[in-house]
């Protein structure tokens, strides 16, 4: 059927109004956007977003400015421009990285290495925040500062001996706080035998 024997129906966002419409201007759109691309799934959805585009913009039609299908090649000439942009942009930043060197073996057991120090860490964090006061004071002076056991007990007004129990409670406490997999964890050796 030709357009001469059924006016062309300007586009409504009546949904029976706009099928109308739709059937009419299938062909012209879809012939519009294959002679734009060779691929028939993009040429399938570039259609169907034309359409959809049309519908939400079905009240900014004005007669006055042309006839139905001018209008919807304006949508089209958008949505095509739109998506050619995006995909330029795709391009750019694929060959902007193209030239990137891509992690190798030795760089992600590196970064592994990084996430399991900062694991470590964290937990040896936790487990020094749960020891109480005095035995966090006398680890910290030993293990941390570099004094001696003599040196923190001064430090902290207490006996010698009371500072080599409470190291020695500190270190336990650590060691028995360490997770169920059987080995102690780096950060943990070097800070008990700092605390030695």
């Amino acid at each position: 059927m030709s357009a001469e024997h059924h006016p062309i129906a300007p586009p409504s966002r009546d949904p029976a109004a706009f099928a109308v419409f739709y059937q009419q201007q299938f062909d012209t759109v879809l012939g519009f956007v294959t002679r734009r691309t060779d691929s028939v799934h993009l040429a399938a959805d570039l259609t169907a977003d034309i359409f959809l585009t049309a519908l939400e913009q079905a009240d900014s039609y004005d007669a006055r400015r042309g006839a139905p299908v001018a209008w919807l090649y304006g949508i089209s000439r958008n949505v095509l421009a739109a998506h050619f942009r995006g995909n330029v942009r795709e391009l750019n930043a694929v060959a902007r990285i193209a030239g990137q060197r891509m992690l190798d073996d030795q760089d992600v057991s590196a970064i592994e290495g990084r996430i399991d120090a900062a694991r470590e860490a964290r937990g040896l964090a936790a487990r020094h925040a749960a020891l109480s006061e005095p035995l966090r004071a006398v680890l910290d002076l030993v293990a941390v500062d570099g004094l001696a056991v003599r040196e923190a007990a001064k430090a902290l007004g207490i006996s010698a001996a009371t500072a080599r129990v409470r190291l020695h409670r500190a270190r336990k406490a650590l060691q028995k706080a360490m997770p169920e997999s059987g080995t102690t964890s780096t950060s943990v050796n070097a800070l008990l035998e700092a605390a030695s």
